[in-house]
């Protein structure tokens, strides 16, 4: 894995105040999978679209709502873009999740029968699980699970092998968020295909570290969420092909979706509006905006090489304590899992955190995944474009306390 020498790391540091303590030390924040920290130009942008800048968007005939609606609907072409796709094609949704269960009812329920099949893989994430396992029960479709190879990244062998002209939907992650291994997306979309199913792609770990292009992969349907791109909670977007959010029904109904309501019948908006009931996340989208701007800057593949750095760094010192077994591969995209014999990953994740270490500890919701391991949970050290080698050096201290506690 090609790696970048402790002096060639980035140093962003400085802009995300919230990586300090209360009384002023340095928090060693890695719970980055989880949900990113916040820099500067993202709260000072929200700070402002709460403030002065406020008001309702489409509706307000005055100037303030005139701009504040110039302002989303940039921010949905920014976000468009910045996967590779097209304004028209990119919908607000609450995050990932809300993007997952949307195509799962909508798509879904309009498509699947008795006798279809999904495909899903080991190492999902609930979110990309359990929507599907509802729209399944209701309509009759079953679900398949693809297996992993031994370093823990989707089978595609195996997967190819399993697919057949039943198989109407394949959905996966584009990056574990457990395991860090990284998808070969556009093979898995030719395959797919190749069977005539739809690939959907869930991108929460992918988008904040790999640069994506959702035609380059071909896929059908993509999802992130902002908060693990640097910027707020309560908003994402879900990317879809224009001829299948087309065909597809509203899935909520509401203000804003509509075209024309009477107590007879109602007629809805085209995509994306069709899928956006309700007053939506003004400030979020905002907020989303400044989160990929300050990404940009830096590039995609900057943060990338940053964090593939860090991981090698933390692999390497980890792999010199005899107790503790990492998972995963080694070429894992910002995120490590690990255990440590005889010591539950709480305990760990409470004794670091008496350190300002931060980390995860439980099944990240990936529970399957937790079985397919053999351990109840992991403990997870995942990094962002403001970790550095302190972070690192102070998680192997921690665990070296961690190993003294327990003997």
């Amino acid at each position: 894995m090609a790696t970048l020498a402790p002096a060639r790391l980035l140093d962003h540091r400085a802009d995300f105040p919230g990586l300090v303590t209360a009384d002023g030390a340095p928090w060693h924040y890695l719970d980055t999978a989880a949900t990113a920290q916040k820099p500067r130009a993202v709260i000072d942008a929200i700070a402002r679209a709460y403030g002065p800048d406020y008001a309702t968007v489409h509706r307000g005939v005055y100037a303030r709502s005139a701009d504040m609606t110039i302002a989303y609907e940039n921010a949905r072409s920014k976000a468009a873009r910045f996967i590779g796709g097209r304004e028209e094609e990119t919908v607000f949704v609450r995050g990932a999740t809300e993007g997952i269960n949307l195509v799962a009812h909508s798509w879904g329920m309009a498509n699947l029968k008795p006798g279809d099949r999904i495909m899903l893989s080991q190492l999902e994430h609930h979110s990309n699980i359990v929507p599907w396992q509802l729209v399944a029960e209701r309509t009759g479709a079953e679900i398949d699970v693809a297996p992993l190879t031994e370093d823990g990244r989707i089978d595609l062998d195996a997967l190819a092998s399993m697919l057949t002209e039943r198989h109407k939907m394949v959905a996966l992650a584009h990056v574990s968020n457990v395991l860090g291994s990284v998808l070969d997306a556009r093979r898995a979309a030719d395959i797919a295909h190749s069977v005539g199913a739809l690939l959907l792609l869930d991108g929460c770990q992918a988008v904040p570290r790999l640069p994506v292009d959702v035609a380059a992969l071909d896929c059908d349907f993509y999802v992130y969420s902002a908060h693990k791109l640097y910027g707020p909670t309560g908003i994402g977007v879900l990317w879809g092909r224009a001829a299948l959010l087309e065909a597809m029904p509203p899935w909520q109904g509401g203000g804003a979706m509509i075209d024309r309501v009477t107590f007879a019948r109602t007629t809805f908006a085209p995509p994306p509006q069709r899928f956006e009931a309700g007053t939506p996340h003004i400030a979020g989208a905002v907020g989303l905006a400044a989160a990929i701007d300050y990404v940009e800057a830096i590039g995609v593949e900057a943060i990338h090489a940053h964090e593939c750095a860090l991981v090698a760094e933390a692999q390497e010192a980890l792999a010199g304590i005899n107790a503790i077994q990492v998972f995963g591969p080694k070429d894992s995209a910002g995120i490590l899992s690990f255990a440590m014999q005889g010591v539950h990953p709480h305990d760990i994740g409470t004794i670091l955190d008496e350190a300002n270490v931060a980390i995860r500890a439980g099944h990240h919701c990936a529970q399957p995944l937790m079985d397919h391991l053999g351990v109840p949970a992991t403990a997870r050290a995942s990094f962002g474009v403001y970790s550095n080698s302190d972070d690192v050096e102070a998680l192997v201290r921690g665990l070296d306390r961690v190993r003294r506690i327990f003997g």
